[in-house]
């Protein structure tokens, strides 16, 4: 009987395109499931499912995934180095463990947190990973129409058009904008039970209109209530987003 691991890595989304494989593109995925047969000297890729699925360009500073070996493994922590070896400068593994059979790594988790990281000062340390925003921006109205999330369930206005989901239900636990005193910045932190594609970016790029006094909060209850995308704003830069958290009803770490 196989043995199935959890896997948690970290990457920079700018060399992919999306954490899901492509035919003609390269993706994260991909990656893993190449270089975890090499280092465990098996012909075919090793399947590896992640806990969501990152557009292209989105980073992930925690990302959680699965994959199941024929044989179990006498040393994860040798296969952390060796994949760290093979894997490339812009994925990181830190941790392999052992779970149950039918443990999940996307199905299981009860909660997924992004950030999405703005400076308010052009900074050249920083600007490969934030999103330099315009002078001005009202936050604190910004998280007025934020806390409107907390209290809907249907977030089509922010959804992708024409994706193969079943429902564009989410349940909203957290959103809010924090200030940063070390990048003279802000970031949206964003906590759900699932989150649609380019739903985060969408969400924010609607609340940036928000802050600039294009859109009032109740107008962005329009936009929620409209259930339709073209309502809301415009997609924001990747480069900015990342998953930072993955929670489970059981400890891995």
């Amino acid at each position: 009987m196989a043995q199935r691991y959890f896997m948690r890595l970290a990457y920079r989304g700018a060399e992919f395109h999306g954490w899901q494989r492509q035919p003609n593109d390269i993706s994260v995925q991909q990656i893993l499931e190449e270089k975890l047969a090499m280092v465990c000297g098996l012909k075919d890729p090793v399947a590896v499912t992640g806990a969501g699925r990152t557009d292209a360009g989105v980073n992930a500073s925690m990302m959680v995934a699965h994959f199941d070996l024929d044989r179990p493994l006498k040393d994860e922590a040798q296969l952390v180095r060796a994949l760290n070896a093979v894997v490339g400068k812009d994925i990181a593994v830190s941790r392999i463990v052992k779970v149950a059979s039918d443990a999940h790594a996307r199905f299981d988790a009860i909660g997924r947190t992004y950030h999405y990281y703005a400076v308010d000062e052009k900074n050249p340390f920083v600007y490969p990973l934030t999103w330099k925003a315009p002078s001005g921006l009202d936050y604190e109205r910004m998280n007025e129409a934020a806390a409107l999330l907390l209290d809907v369930d249907d977030f089509t206005s922010f959804a992708k058009l024409h994706t193969d989901v079943k429902t564009n239900i989410c349940n909203v636990m957290r959103a809010e904008w924090v200030p940063v005193s070390e990048t003279n910045g802000h970031i949206f932190i964003i906590k759900a039970d699932r989150f649609l594609r380019n739903m985060v970016r969408a969400v924010v790029g609607t609340l940036v209109e928000v802050g600039r006094g294009k859109m009032s909060v109740e107008q962005f209850r329009g936009v929620i209530e409209a259930r339709n995308r073209c309502m809301a704003g415009n997609s924001m830069p990747p480069e900015a987003l990342f998953l930072h958290d993955v929670e489970y009803p059981y400890p891995l770490w």
